[in-house]
């Protein structure tokens, strides 16, 4: 099973607020996850970024492959601790 580490988009619509979950690659964007890590939004200036570090270095180690902008937002979070 190929595991990702990427954004689910939820809230209204125009404003955007997103879920950092761990999911299979075949399910849909916004559909079933395996666990949530974070949230992101980006509508607040500076925008919000809220992760368990420990969570995603977990799933990293166990072969999660996080997308590009998740890979941002994972360096990003970890310049502000």
């Amino acid at each position: 099973m190929a595991v990702k580490i990427r954004l689910a988009r939820h809230g209204a619509k125009k404003k955007p607020i997103y879920r950092v979950v761990v999911a299979d690659a075949h399910s849909p964007r916004d559909g079933r996850y395996i666990e949530q890590v974070g949230r992101y939004n980006p509508n607040t200036e500076p925008s919000e970024i809220t992760l368990d570090l420990e969570k995603v270095e977990k799933w990293i180690a166990n072969g999660a492959q996080p997308t590009d902008t998740v890979k941002r937002l994972i360096e990003a979070a970890k310049k502000a601790q």
